[in-house]
């Protein structure tokens, strides 16, 4: 997953190229150092004479990508209102989701049909209530509610700052746990879910994780699976959010979450989530929940308290514009093309200016929206502030991490997707000299 490129040579930004003698950084003596971080503090100088202003902070869909599904703004049109049962679609009701759009989703996501609920727009949204329900009433198979007892949950890292910043605003306690290239830290995770039974759950985006990329290995499947836990309702959240977001022509599978915890005997133990937000309309998609039979009726209990049915329009006219779950993959298509190119770009600059120097290391990720940039240890808030001053903003240093507190303030997460292809390689270029400032100015310390 982590890689420096090629060294080939290039320079965006309107800048001469970078050097090509590039050395390894940490092995200078002091002298040639002191050297390199004049040359470099010129160029960084020279960059920010061009008065940029450039953003690589969320990710989210580019205007080109939502242009490709504006159809759904004209669907299901003013007399195609009814699904394929006769439902009338603007009116109340239809708790768990229409039936076509939960037939269309649910394979993606390695579930069935009945396993599958159908919300609005927001997957954040249902994990955030399905935290609040268990702390509340707790779950299908809980004792009692979680709140009535000490609650922790385990925190692959790096990782989504949406996933702790739900924890931190309920009082959740965070655990972090390493993440290794075919998942978390498995050996980690085991022992500690297995001691504690105040650990009640665990983060997991199991594809083309954010911001690492990292795919979980079938064996990792099989580990969270059939591992012991002292919490008897121990809930894996499963963050599918980038099931169908290939950065190449392979569409990467993982292993069904829900068959694995089936076959072990823990049937309950995933709650799987995803979301249409970045395959159609980000603001006006839809999301989606999927879990045993157990926990669906649980979640429909607790949510028909909040509602009498979701948008069932919203999820008629996702139908009649995907039509299948091939079409669906055919239009994520369309994203890749549009996408790859920025992803591409950005790992060229990277690998021009910071291949071979010792102080930098990245992903290479194959799908997903984020590449995860680390940087010499105590080095990435001075990254993120010396990328700023030559305008290029960039998601807080720590974010990736519970409580924003990374603990060797290395890691920067790196969104390429929302900035046109002509404005990301400068932007990249911008945090490469940011990146050897800051480490020429500590190694020099």
């Amino acid at each position: 997953m982590h890689g420096e490129g090629d060294g080939i040579h290039s320079s965006v930004g309107g800048l001469e190229a970078p050097r090509t003698d590039m050395a390894n950084l940490v092995q200078l003596d002091p002298q040639a150092l002191a050297a390199f971080r004049g040359d470099v503090q010129r160029r960084y100088n020279a960059f920010k004479a061009l008065g940029l202003k450039l953003d690589l902070t969320r990710g989210k869909p580019s205007s080109a990508q939502l242009d490709a599904s504006n159809e759904l703004l004209a669907l299901p049109g003013v007399t195609d209102y009814a699904a394929s049962d006769k439902t009338d679609c603007r009116n109340y009701g239809g708790l768990q989701g229409l039936p076509e759009l939960r037939t269309l989703l649910a394979p993606l996501f390695g579930a069935s049909a009945d396993q599958t609920i159908i919300g609005d727009n927001s997957s954040l949204g249902l994990m955030h209530d399905a935290i609040a329900y268990s702390l509340l009433v707790g779950t299908c198979d809980s004792a009692k509610p979680w709140s009535a007892e000490r609650t922790a949950f385990l925190c692959p890292v790096p990782g989504y700052d949406r996933h702790f910043a739900i924890c931190q605003d309920f009082g959740i306690e965070m655990i972090p746990v390493d993440m290794q290239d075919d998942g978390p830290d498995m050996e980690a995770v085991e022992r500690l879910a297995a001691a504690d039974a105040g650990i009640k759950g665990m983060w997991c985006i199991p594809k083309y994780n954010n911001p690492t990329g990292t795919v979980f290995s079938d064996a990792v499947v099989e580990r969270l699976a059939s591992m012991r836990t002292a919490a008897p309702d121990f809930r894996l959240f499963w963050d599918n959010a980038y099931a169908v977001h290939h950065l190449t022509e392979a569409r990467i599978e993982i292993a069904s979450i829900l068959e694995a915890c089936a076959t072990h005997g823990h049937p309950n133990r995933p709650f799987v989530f995803g979301s249409t937000s970045k395959i159609t309309l980000a603001g006006a998609g839809v999301s989606l929940f999927a879990a045993s039979k157990d926990n669906v009726l649980w979640y429909l209990k607790r949510m028909g308290k909040r509602t009498i049915g979701s948008d069932k329009v919203n999820q008629l006219r996702h139908v009649r514009f995907l039509k299948t779950t091939e079409g669906l993959l055919a239009h994520m298509d369309v994203h890749r093309r549009i996408i790859a190119p920025k992803f591409q770009t950005v790992l060229q600059v990277f690998s021009d200016h910071l291949a071979g120097t010792g102080v930098a290391s990245w992903t290479t990720p194959q799908g997903g929206y984020f590449i995860s940039l680390d940087v010499l240890d105590g080095c990435a808030k001075e990254v993120v502030r010396l990328a700023k001053d030559v305008g290029v903003e960039l998601t807080p240093a720590g974010s990736t991490y519970p409580l924003g507190r990374d603990p060797r303030d290395r890691n920067i997460r790196i969104a390429p997707t929302f900035p046109d292809l002509a404005t990301v390689g400068p932007a990249a270029e911008g945090v490469a000299l940011s990146v050897l400032l800051s480490a020429t100015t500590k190694l020099l310390g």
